[in-house]
């Protein structure tokens, strides 16, 4: 794979000035930012199923709740955080605020025991992720060439999941080394998160997209306006995302039952992590570049489709370890062709002043819509058990895929 680099932000009508470059210096900076902190993040919840429910002793809907928080506490602030970056024109330090809430939230989970100090800590980290997705996300659209968005996320991405491979790596590597190493995995997660930090404050630049298209076109800086979030594009966006939100299962369960079906020992449980990263690492720009040619619309929808195969491959009775590897492999596709394919979209649907906004928007129904589904979830394998839970969450999302397919093309145009 070739990427060439450019410091020059994109224009406004999609060109740069004098560069051929497809993939900015900022984004893969910010890329690195990413890494660092998803080393940090992926590390903890790649333990956190077994922390959870072995050494705190929690049952299945204990551990729903909390992965639920995990998955969507940070919607409570989502908003707010691309609000904040679309009013005050500095995304690059909301984003900074967002990352350095998460950091100090790594400090506090060295000293955490039990469910409470757990929970404190958790809602802190999620809120952190939370005020920076936007900002964070609105910065490498502002670099990015609009023709490009797809690539430029699918960078991003694939830098994302080096860190998201890498974070259960060690925490295996942690726990084959030194049985019960939760605390040590702790610290390690700490570093990481300072890191990036620290990176993100030296070496990202303090794009402001309203003062650089004003300075551009030599117009008045275009104010934010909530009103701009009422696009029908977007509207439908979200409505869609909340539906498939709904219907998305925590990969931390499905893991659990990979586990309890193939019997597999506890300490190569993060490595199911890995496989899944791995596979996403992999795809994430090839699919980006097929979302820009091919519609990313299109795209995101066919991610659900192999969410659904691998809702199928964890419900199916084992056979070796081929069975656990396809689980792997389709759950890698769903996130390569759907986590930086929204925000892609909501950035073309959302006009410039408000861009931050409209892509957190799109990620706090997200979130929101699986913090439900988690906590959901952890009731259904309650109530019917795992594999029979899986299975009736599978069947929703075949109803509503291709109902969902078809309120998207009716704008294919705007949103491919």
């Amino acid at each position: 794979m070739y990427i060439s680099f450019s410091n020059t932000p994109a224009t406004g009508d999609g060109t740069r000035g004098g560069s051929g470059a497809r993939v900015s210096a900022t984004v893969v900076v910010l890329g690195v930012v990413s890494l660092l902190t998803d080393v940090s993040s992926e590390s903890t919840a790649a333990v956190l199923p077994l922390y959870v429910t072995s050494v705190l002793g929690l049952g299945m809907i204990a551990f729903g709740f909390l992965d639920g928080l995990y998955q969507g506490v940070s919607a409570l602030v989502r908003i707010t955080g691309g609000w904040a970056a679309d009013r005050s024109d500095q995304p690059k330090w909301i984003a900074f605020i967002g990352y350095g809430c998460s950091a100090l939230a790594r400090i506090a989970l060295v000293f955490a025991t039990g469910f409470g100090a757990l929970l404190a800590v958790i809602t802190a980290d999620r809120i952190g992720k939370g005020i920076r997705t936007g900002p964070r996300d609105a910065l490498i659209s502002a670099a990015s060439d609009p023709s490009d968005l797809g690539r430029s996320f699918g960078v991003h991405r694939m830098l994302d999941t080096v860190g998201a491979a890498a974070g259960p790596l060690i925490a295996f590597l942690i726990l084959f080394l030194i049985p019960d190493g939760f605390s040590t995995v702790f610290v390690v997660s700490l570093a990481f998160a300072v890191m990036g930090v620290v990176l993100l404050g030296l070496a990202v630049p303090n794009l402001r997209p309203r003062a650089d298209r004003a300075a551009r076109t030599q117009a008045p800086r275009t104010p934010f306006r909530w009103r701009s979030l009422l696009a029908p594009e977007l509207r439908r966006l979200l409505v869609v995302t909340g539906v498939l939100g709904l219907l998305t299962i925590g990969d931390g369960f499905l893991y659990l039952l990979l586990q309890a079906r193939d019997g597999f020992a506890a300490e190569f449980f993060p490595l199911l992590y890995v496989g899944t990263n791995v596979v996403f690492l992999a795809l994430a720009v090839p699919i980006g570049r097929l979302a820009d040619r091919f519609g990313r619309t299109r795209v995101f929808v066919l991610g659900y489709v192999a969410l659904l195969a691998a809702y199928l491959a964890a419900a199916a009775p084992s056979f070796g370890l081929a069975s656990t590897l396809l689980c792997l492999v389709l759950l890698g596709v769903f996130y390569a062709s759907t986590d930086g394919i929204l925000a892609a979209i909501a950035a073309m649907v959302t006009p410039p002043e408000a861009r931050a906004t409209g892509i957190a928007a799109a990620q706090t129904v997200v979130a929101l819509a699986r913090l439900i589904a988690s906590t959901g979830f952890g009731v259904l394998w309650y109530l019917l058990g795992p594999t029979t839970a899986v299975l009736v969450m599978a069947c929703g999302l075949a109803v509503a895929i291709p109902v969902i397919a078809v309120l998207l093309r009716r704008k294919a145009g705007t949103t491919s």
